[in-house]
């Protein structure tokens, strides 16, 4: 496995992408194909992926406080808060390090300098692996272990940092991670112990006289997926609970069996059936599918959304003026037709934004996305509700999500990994 690197454009392992940088969005990626070994073809994935937004509503209703509702990208821009990464602390040793550019109110270049930093993840971890002990006095295991690229940036937005990973795997994964650390929003208060407390303090007490106020975090990301093509479709995969009838006809069987679930497919149609609440026990599996590919044995090739944590959505009222703002922060995933102008989940101009025009609004057209060129916007969320460890500077707490091939390839892509006792292995470095 050998990779090389040049400024803004990567090829590793069975990964071939581009890096850019954006004042408001940071780290972009975009033209992202993984590489099939069986096909001996390069295959499209991603057409680009950024930050689009994150919304942080504090729950402290009192006049000093109501206001504190953040915009990050909109209104202050993530590129603009990407500072210089720490080697050695923000990146690995074997890291290398790429300057971010943009232009500044009166349009002079603006240099951001090691704003991103790109590094292979060898840490034990587990490719593919089987044991067979069915042999007698025979013992037959076969391990790959799992080697990773990581393009990291970390922008620090005030008082929070926000550690942002793109993580491409050879198994044709691309898993997206965001790690919350920095301090705390706090507010002064007479209060020197718990048990003066009387009523709603809207945060927790971390230290005498000092409140940690409650508050969320939504990270929504744009994800214009091109699975193999630009004319995509997205399937909710839905599992259903059904009893055994005993009649073949109705999906039953003669065997004493009383119950089994199967799944129930759905294409969706409009912008409407693109709306998930994944809290809600809806669909299993999430696919965003290219319905003019097929693989050998007639599946359509495809991604598969699978959320890793932090799957929290909004629950401010619809007439209130920040969830006004950020109404696309009630569902985690909506489903859009690609539209040039519309790139940021919070609107163009997001600091005097109303809610008129955000990806919320954009979506009541309900436009056509079955077989159409559609992007995914994926939210993250935390409900954050402060602890003393996260004072007076917080650990970081991780959420992400996967984009999984889910019959894209004939067969595990893996299977060509040569094992690890070549002694060529492991062969991955990275270098400008």
């Amino acid at each position: 496995m050998t990779s090389y690197l040049h400024p803004f454009d990567c090829r590793w392992a069975n990964w071939e992408f581009h890096v850019g940088f954006d004042i408001r969005a940071s780290t972009v990626i975009s033209m992202a194909s993984v590489h099939d070994g069986d096909a001996g073809t390069w295959r499209q994935v991603l057409y680009r992926g950024f930050v689009s937004e994150i919304f942080v509503p504090y729950m402290d209703p009192e006049e000093e406080w109501y206001f504190h509702v953040f915009m990050d990208a909109g209104d202050y821009g993530l590129g603009a808060s990407a500072f210089p990464l720490q080697p050695g602390a923000d990146c690995p040793a074997n890291a290398v390090y790429m300057d971010g550019f943009y232009a500044n109110a009166d349009g002079q270049p603006v240099k951001a300098e090691n704003a991103i930093c790109v590094f292979e993840r060898y840490a034990g971890d587990v490719a593919w692996r089987h044991t067979e002990a069915a042999f007698p006095g025979q013992l037959v295991t076969e391990v790959r272990p799992d080697v990773t690229l990581v393009v990291r940036t970390v922008v620090s937005a005030g008082n929070y940092d926000y550690t942002f990973d793109w993580e491409f795997k050879t198994a044709g994964s691309i898993k997206c991670v965001v790690s919350l650390s920095g301090i705390l929003e706090m507010k002064a208060t007479s209060y020197t112990h718990v048990d003066q407390i009387k009523e709603d303090a809207h945060g927790t007490l971390l230290a005498a006289n000092t409140v940690g106020v409650y508050h969320d975090h939504f990270v929504t990301y744009h994800l214009d997926l091109d699975v193999d093509g630009t004319e995509n479709s997205f399937v909710k995969n839905t599992v259903v609970p059904r009893r055994n009838t005993g009649d073949p006809a109705t999906g039953g069987a003669d065997t004493p069996r009383r119950s089994y679930w199967t799944v129930r497919r759905e294409v969706a149609e409009t912008e409407a059936d693109g709306q998930v609440n994944i809290n809600s026990g809806g669909p299993a599996d999430l696919l965003f599918v290219n319905p003019s590919k097929k693989t050998s044995v007639g599946n359509e090739v495809g991604y598969r959304l699978i959320p890793a944590g932090a799957t929290a959505s909004s629950l401010l009222s619809d007439d209130d003026y920040p969830q006004r703002r950020a109404s696309y922060s009630k569902k985690q995933v909506w489903v859009t037709p690609y539209d040039k102008s519309e790139k940021w989940a919070s609107g163009l101009y997001a600091e005097q934004g109303t809610g008129d025009d955000n990806l919320a609004a954009w979506s009541r057209r309900n436009r056509r996305i079955k077989e159409e060129d559609i992007v995914l916007w994926y939210t993250l969320g935390v409900h954050h509700l402060p602890y003393q460890e996260d004072f007076p500077v917080m650990p970081t707490v991780s959420g992400a999500f996967e984009l999984r091939p889910s019959n894209f390839f004939e067969r595990n892509p893996l299977m060509r990994m040569k094992p690890p006792g070549n002694p060529n292995f492991p062969n991955c470095s990275c270098h400008i």
